[in-house]
């Protein structure tokens, strides 16, 4: 069975770490923000943001059945990977819940949910890229909210944040008996 047939778990629901994000970007993003969630998922966060705050959001995701999940709650979804489409200093806010899971390539499944949950060896295989993209679309003073678990170390992150330019602030806490997930606000450094 390829990716682009449908399967009963096709698509990552929120949890805690959805939860987490939400809250913190409920906190930072006003009403007239242009909003980019990155891996929307079933556009929960999103979501969540536009009800608060009637900011103008939009979601991204390479899974098809995530971005019509997403559409399906209202929020306009592009399938796409990471920022790529995105034009440079578009958005005033970028939330994402990346892959974070550490996985062993033999681990690898051919799959969706396999896909919105392994982060590579080091659990960082997407934030990396993310970090040295995300840059390039947001607006002069815009935000980027990112969610880290201690899994795919927190430190490694914050380096490389720092290298991108970026300064960060952990906005929001969550601990459980295998993880930390902390939320990173990274502004760009002055």
């Amino acid at each position: 069975m390829g990716l682009d047939e449908r399967r009963a778990g096709d698509v990552y629901e929120p949890a805690e770490d959805s939860h987490l994000l939400a809250t913190a970007a409920i906190e930072r993003v006003s009403p007239a923000d242009s909003v980019l969630d990155v891996g929307t998922g079933s556009g929960y966060v999103a979501a969540t943001v536009r009800e608060e705050h009637g900011a103008r959001v939009l979601g991204s995701d390479p899974n098809p059945h995530a971005c019509r999940r997403a559409r399906e709650h209202g929020v306009p979804t592009v399938r796409a990977d990471l920022l790529a489409p995105f034009r440079a200093e578009t958005f005033d806010a970028v939330l994402f819940n990346p892959p974070y899971l550490p996985t062993s390539p033999a681990d690898a499944r051919e799959d969706w949910m396999a896909l919105a949950l392994s982060g590579g060896k080091t659990g960082r295989a997407v934030i990396e890229p993310f970090l040295d993209g995300v840059g390039r679309v947001l607006a002069p003073g815009g935000v980027a909210l990112l969610l880290v678990s201690s899994l795919a170390g927190l430190d490694e992150v914050t380096a490389r944040a720092e290298r991108n330019g970026f300064v960060h602030e952990i906005v929001a806490t969550d601990s459980f008996p295998f993880e930390v997930l902390s939320v990173l606000e990274l502004v760009r450094k002055p």
